[in-house]
């Protein structure tokens, strides 16, 4: 399991596929304002991204992959919640 719930923290980790989009967002939901900590996440799929965006939650660390770093941390870190 790459999406998992740990000391009131949602963290991804590995590659997080598709399968886990939902788990994400009923973590977030259920959980509202808890950190996403994806320090150890070296890729994700758009539909855990469109999660993401979605619900805007304050996103900690670094991820493994330079993409994610460069391009999608700062677009998690602009704007409000869409729900």
């Amino acid at each position: 399991m790459t999406v998992r719930w740990e000391n009131e923290v949602i963290y991804l980790e590995e590659s997080c596929a598709v399968e886990e989009a939902e788990t994400l967002l009923e973590l977030l939901l259920t959980n509202p304002g808890a950190p996403v900590d994806w320090s150890g996440c070296r890729h994700i799929h758009t539909s855990l991204l469109q999660v993401l965006m979605a619900v805007r939650p304050p996103v900690q660390g670094v991820p493994r992959d330079a993409f994610l770093e460069h391009w999608i941390g700062p677009a998690l870190a602009e704007g409000k919640p869409a729900i």
